[in-house]
């Protein structure tokens, strides 16, 4: 089924870097991490419903309607906001599953900030990052809605100014689980904390980098290769808890010749890093 109405984009993130600087008590990890938004994004559109009925028109494999972060996001407005509204949600899911771009907290973030303008129901920016903290880590980062560095477990974020730069992301055939990443025991958990001041977004090697990478790499072969090839043409990084991988480059023609370079077995796209969201300003 196929909604009327304007699609609403739900961009993806890259970590620049991503420490582990620590553990709660309650067992949630705390970061440090500089998460950058780029062009490529899931689409959705919605249709408002008299009945108050929330329902995902869309199939998207391996994800049951009931479980997706844009069902769950649209319930969890309308519970508090008390409205008599729901909504159809259609989700044109361009982003990989399991990447480490952010893809099912984007569309949430992105549920929230449209729902909330087409049901009229004036909730804050702050109040729906809160809202999108109860579903996920990098739900508030999506509403906040700027590039961002990100400390505690993903709810303290400062706007970051990143220079114009394009990048070329490989996603390797295998979905990571961010779970099992963080559980895993050889995960360096005590990397000491820097200040956004000493962070430059051309550092990409040195004192800035991710501390899942040797754990993800360990664990999936398919990363490790997309890593090695990426290595052999000047360097390149995991993206969160991966599979997902990526270089920075100065322009877009720099980052097309090195996609057009992949052998065939390996698949990736060409990516311009954003500003701000672009629903920032609904």
């Amino acid at each position: 089924m196929q909604l009327a109405g304007p699609d609403y984009p739900a961009p993806a993130k890259l970590n620049l870097f991503l420490h582990v600087v620590g553990r709660r008590a309650d067992g949630y990890h705390l970061l440090q991490s500089a998460f950058a938004l780029i062009d490529a994004a899931d689409r959705l559109r919605f249709a408002v419903r008299e009945d108050g009925g929330i329902r995902r028109v869309s199939d998207l494999p391996g994800v049951a309607a009931e479980a997706d972060l844009v069902v769950r996001a649209a319930r969890l407005l309308k519970e508090h906001t008390g409205t008599a509204l729901g909504a159809d949600i259609e989700v044109d899911k361009r982003l990989p599953l399991g990447g480490g771009v952010g893809g099912g907290s984007s569309d949430a973030a992105t549920t929230l900030i449209a729902l909330n303008r087409l049901w009229g129901t004036g909730v804050s920016r702050p109040d729906l990052q809160s809202l999108g903290a109860r579903l996920g880590a990098d739900v508030p980062f999506f509403v906040f809605g700027r590039n961002a560095w990100v400390e505690g477990v993903g709810e303290r974020l400062t706007p970051l100014d990143l220079p114009p730069a394009w990048y070329l992301v490989l996603v390797p055939p295998v979905a990571v689980p961010t779970r099992e990443i963080f559980a895993a025991p050889e995960l360096t958990r005590d990397t000491e904390p820097l200040k956004m001041e000493d962070f430059s977004a051309h550092e990409q090697q040195g004192r800035f980098r991710n501390d899942l990478e040797a754990v993800v790499a360990a664990r999936y072969p398919a990363v490790a290769s997309h890593l090695a090839w990426l290595a052999a043409r000047g360097g390149g990084r995991l993206t969160g808890s991966g599979a997902c991988v990526f270089a920075r480059f100065e322009d877009r023609v720099s980052a097309e010749r090195v996609l057009r370079e992949l052998p065939g077995p390996m698949t990736g796209f060409v990516a311009r890093g954003l500003e701000q969201h672009p629903l920032r300003d609904l």
